[in-house]
């Protein structure tokens, strides 16, 4: 089975826990802090591996967690940063965030690598901790959490030909003269369910590969029929073979075929416009193909096209020649629009500041307090040393979260939650 899209969820390491210890050598007399910091949580690796082709290995484990970093140790010792966790992907992989849509990285080239979720830091030991005022803290950070997030991959086929055209105009018999693909054919529509890829050598040595892609029809770029499956992958070809019916055995114009496939090529992205394409009147042994191609050439006009029969092979390779000959004067489209090279220049955008904390109520009287950065700072204290609590009280201070829950009317003894965690609010 061919995937080409699926959902994933991904958490790097939490870093190391620092650690509180002292020095105790016997000829040592004034001692001292001596806790080590936490080790590096290891991060999440996207990584592309040539000899994959679809995404089926993430259909069956869809959960990928990477090892935490190592604690801190006595005698100033740091924890062991944890080892990355790389995740091999095929080229042509787009890595989207699913919540904001958020394009993560492209993946295209062989050893290409990507960070999709980094590490935490180690938490500090005590020694961090030193001042002249509290020369023997007994305080620590546990270790930051590691990043996590619900990503969608989607594959995107590396093909330099897209072949294009209602189901049953003969793309999977074209594909399967011209190379050693073996798509499946047969006498009824949708025949194809998922791309084809084959490599195709001309007879002066040139060589391309070609995508066989499931037929279109109209509304394919709203999701109608195997639309949505067949476009995403038409955005990485560099040529479009446009490949028409001209028998008209089913009944269908092939002028309408033609027009109706590049509105939806346009409907779906408009830059796929911009590529060469090639018109190919495939079935020309069937008698009425001559006269149909003749009322056909009136109406397109000045596109190329390549009269043939993939089953007798009549014209197929004078087609090979062009295609290549397209290829090597094409450049790479790329799927985002082009920075201006001229115009090196700095641009500021004005952002609204994340809030660090937001207070809200519940019915019962309670107030929560949520923000990544309060909850952060939550998790990375140790909450046994009273030491690490009064820190921890002091960061709310200077957030301004006293003053908030005030505000909102908070008074001695009210219950304040954070994440799963409750505890008093003291005047």
């Amino acid at each position: 089975m061919f995937v080409d899209q699926v959902n994933v969820f991904v958490k790097s390491g939490d870093g190391g826990n620092g650690m509180v210890a002292f020095r105790r050598e016997k000829y040592v007399p004034n001692g001292g802090p001596a806790g080590g910091d936490g080790g590096k949580g290891g991060n999440v690796i996207f990584e592309v591996e040539e000899g994959l082709r679809t995404l089926m290995d993430f259909r069956y484990n869809r959960h990928f967690k990477a090892p935490r970093g190592e604690n801190g140790m006595s005698k100033n010792m740091h924890g062991r940063n944890a080892e990355d966790l790389v995740v091999k992907v095929p080229p042509g992989t787009v890595v989207t965030d699913s919540q904001t849509g958020e394009v993560i990285a492209d993946l295209v080239d062989h050893g290409q690598q990507a960070v999709i979720a980094r590490g935490g830091r180690g938490g500090r030991g005590n020694t961090r901790f030193a001042t002249p005022a509290n020369p023997a803290p007994e305080l620590s950070e546990n270790g930051e959490p590691g990043e996590e997030r619900e990503i969608t991959l989607e594959l995107k086929l590396l093909a330099d030909v897209g072949l294009v055209g209602f189901p049953s105009v003969g793309k999977s018999t074209l594909l399967s003269v011209v190379s050693a693909a073996k798509p499946k054919i047969a006498e009824y529509h949708f025949t194809t369910l998922s791309p084809n890829l084959g490599v195709v050598e001309t007879d002066d040595n040139r060589s391309f590969v070609m995508a066989d892609l499931p037929g279109l029809i109209e509304g394919a770029h709203e999701g109608v029929g195997l639309g949505h499956q067949f476009l995403r992958h038409i955005e990485r070809t560099r040529v479009i073979v446009h490949v028409v019916d001209m028998s008209g055995m089913e009944g269908r114009d092939p002028y309408e075929d033609f027009l109706k496939i590049n509105d939806e090529l346009k409907q779906y992205n408009l830059r796929l416009t911009e590529r060469p394409q090639l018109i190919v009147a495939n079935k020309m042994d069937i008698p009425g193909a001559e006269e149909n191609l003749e009322v056909f050439k009136e109406q397109v006009g000045d596109y190329p096209i390549f009269p043939i029969s993939a089953i007798t092979k009549s014209g197929v390779r004078d087609l090979l020649f062009e295609i290549a000959n397209q290829l090597e004067k094409t450049p790479e489209f790329p799927l985002t629009e082009p920075e201006k090279e001229e115009e090196e220049r700095v641009l500021y955008k004005h952002q609204t500041e994340e809030q660090p904390f937001e207070i809200s109520r519940e019915s019962d009287g309670t107030f929560v307090i949520r923000g990544a950065k309060i909850e952060r700072l939550f998790k990375m204290t140790d909450f046994s040393r009273d030491e690490s609590v009064r820190r921890f009280s002091q960061q709310m201070r200077r957030m301004g979260i006293d003053q908030a829950l005030r505000e909102r009317g908070a008074e001695d003894g009210d219950a304040v939650r954070i994440l799963e965690y409750e505890f008093e609010f003291i005047e």
